[in-house]
C-alpha cells in the first residue's frame, strides 16, 4: 500500500489501514486473523499485510516462506480466500512487469523452455521418489474407485490407455513423459512400443535405467523437434509448460505425428478465465509454466483437431496434492539437513496452495481426445 505521508506515525498509520484492510478482506472468507479455527491465519511476523498488497499471493507467499505467518489447515485457508474471490479485491502494483512479460514474450520458446527441467525436475530422483508413487507419477489421480495414491495412479494411466485404445503392437509418443509411468504401464499392461520426451536429464536416465527391460525410449529432446509416425499420442501433465505463444505449434506437431487414424489424449491442469500465471508459483515452483484456458485450446484445435471426448475430474486433484503432501512431510527428515526450513515451507505451501484451489473449483484436471478428422460412427466414451 502507498501513502504520502511521512515519519514514524504516519508509518503506523499506513500499517494499521493495511492490516485492518486485510482482515475485512479475509473475514468475508470466513478467515479469522489470530483466530482459533484451523484455516485462520495466524501472524507471526510483521510486514505480512503490506506485503500481500503490495505483490499479492507473491508477497503472501514469500511471507510464509520467511516464517511470519501460518494456518494450521493450509489448504483449506485457500479454498475459502478462493471461494470467496478474494484475491480480485487485491491489485499488486508492483507486479507490472511481470504481467507485461507474460504477453510480450515467448516464455517458452526453445531456449528457455529447458529451465523448468533444471529447476524443478531435476530437484533430485529420491526426493520425488519419496513423496510420488512407485512408478513417479507427478500428475493426477484418479480416484473414482481408488483409495490409495498407488491405486488413484494405476486408475489414471490405464483410463488412459483405454481412451487411446491401445493394443498390441502400437508405437506410442508420449509428449512430456516425466519418470515413464505412462509408457511403463501401457507397454507392460497393453504390449506397446513408446518414445518418450522430456527436458529433464535426471527423469530421462532414471527411466532408462528403470526401464531397460520395456521396450521403451526417455529422449532428452524438445517436443518441437519430434516428427515421424505414431499410433497415438499421450501428453499427461505437459501442456502448461507450453504457453500461449506455442500452442498452434505444439498442437500442429502433434498432428504430424499423429497417424489419420490416430487418437490423441491431452491431459492438463486448466484454469476458469484468462490471466497471467501466478507469480509465485512461477518464481518458485514452474518458472514460465502458463495455465490454459478452455477457450485458448478449442481455439488451437481449431482447424488441427476434432475433439471427441472432454472429461474433467479436477477435484481429483486436491485429493493427490494432499496425498502427496503427507508423504512429503513424512519423508522430510531425510532431506532437512540439504534442503532446508525455507525450502520445507515453499514445498508445502506449493502443495497446499494448490490443493486449496482444486477444492474451490479455481482449476481444473481436463482429459481431451483428439482426432484428426473425426471418427466414424463417433468416439465411445471412457469413464
Amino acid at each position: 500500500m502507498q501513502t504520502n505521508l511521512t515519519g514514524s506515525s504516519s508509518l503506523a498509520v499506513s500499517k494499521n489501514k493495511a492490516q485492518r484492510f486485510v482482515e475485512e478482506l479475509l473475514a468475508r472468507a470466513d478467515i479469522t486473523v489470530n483466530g482459533a479455527a484451523p484455516w485462520d491465519m495466524q501472524i507471526l511476523g510483521s510486514g505480512v499485510a503490506e506485503r500481500a498488497l503490495a505483490k499479492g499471493n507473491l508477497g503472501l507467499g514469500e511471507a510464509y516462506m520467511d516464517g511470519d505467518w501460518d494456518a494450521a489447515q493450509l489448504d483449506e485457508f485457500f479454498n475459502r480466500l478462493l471461494r470467496a474471490g478474494i484475491a480480485d479485491h487485491v491489485n499488486p502494483s508492483a507486479l507490472l512487469f511481470h504481467v507485461l512479460a507474460v504477453k510480450l514474450m515467448n516464455r517458452q520458446n526453445k531456449y528457455k523452455a529447458w529451465e523448468v527441467g533444471e529447476r524443478h525436475y531435476d530437484l533430485g530422483n529420491s526426493f520425488y521418489g519419496a513423496m510420488l508413487d512407485e512408478r513417479m507419477t507427478y500428475t493426477c489421480g484418479y480416484w473414482k474407485d481408488a483409495t490409495t495414491l498407488p491405486q488413484a495412479q494405476e486408475a489414471k494411466l490405464d483410463l488412459i490407455c483405454r481412451k487411446l485404445q491401445l493394443k498390441p503392437g502400437m508405437r506410442v509418443l508420449d509428449i512430456g513423459c516425466g519418470w515413464g509411468s505412462f509408457m511403463s504401464y501401457a507397454a507392460e499392461h497393453y504390449g506397446v512400443e513408446c518414445v518418450g520426451v522430456t527436458i529433464s536429464r535426471e527423469q530421462a536416465e532414471w527411466g532408462r535405467e528403470r526401464y531397460a527391460h520395456l521396450p521403451i525410449e526417455f529422449r532428452l529432446q524438445d517436443y518441437r523437434d519430434v516428427d515421424e509416425p505414431f499410433d497415438a499420442i499421450a501428453s499427461v501433465g505437459m501442456f502448461e509448460h507450453v504457453g500461449p505463444k506455442n500452442y498452434s505449434t505444439y498442437m500442429q506437431t502433434a498432428r504430424r505425428c499423429l497417424k489419420d487414424d490416430g487418437l490423441f489424449l491431452l491431459h492438463t491442469i486448466g484454469k476458469n478465465q484468462a490471466g497471467s500465471p501466478d507469480p509465485w508459483i512461477d518464481k518458485y515452483i514452474f518458472p514460465n509454466g502458463e495455465v490454459p484456458t478452455l477457450a485458448q485450446m478449442t481455439e488451437a484445435f481449431e482447424g488441427v483437431f476434432v475433439a471427441e471426448d472432454l472429461h474433467n475430474f479436477g477435484p481429483d486433484y486436491d485429493r493427490t496434492l494432499m496425498a502427496w503432501c503427507e508423504r512429503f512431510e513424512a519423508s522430510w527428515p531425510t532431506f532437512a539437513a540439504t534442503l532446508g526450513e525455507r525450502f520445507f515451507r515453499m514445498w508445502r505451501y506449493y502443495l497446499l496452495s494448490c490443493a486449496g484451489a482444486f477444492r474451490a473449483r479455481d482449476l481444473q484436471l481436463w482429459q481431451w481426445v483428439l482426432s484428426k478428422r473425426g471418427i466414424v460412427g463417433g468416439y465411445q466414451r471412457v469413464t
